[in-house]
């Protein structure tokens, strides 16, 4: 069941969302992006067109938050830009 919310969870990534983590969260260029996550540009354009990253992808992107001591809450890959940043 649990696989089930996680995989229903990722489909609902919004773009909106992935672009303020890029722009505000690690304050970025999606070639920058692209480093932090080891994924290309092209990836990161996608992500911010309403392509969900996959579970790897997000574990990267949670790895290189707490690697440069930025402070994370995975809600930032569903919620709201506004209310995800209240979250963190």
């Amino acid at each position: 069941m649990r696989l089930q919310i996680i995989r229903l969870r990722i489909i609902s990534v919004r773009m909106n969302a992935m672009k303020h983590i890029r722009k505000n969260v690690f304050r970025v260029t999606q070639a920058e992006f692209a480093v932090v996550a080891g994924v290309t540009q092209a990836t990161v354009s996608r992500w911010e067109n309403g392509v969900a990253p996959s579970l790897e992808e997000m574990q990267a992107i949670r790895s290189a938050a707490s690697a440069r001591e930025i402070d994370w809450n995975d809600a930032l890959f569903f919620d709201d830009p506004a209310e995800a940043e209240t979250a963190a």
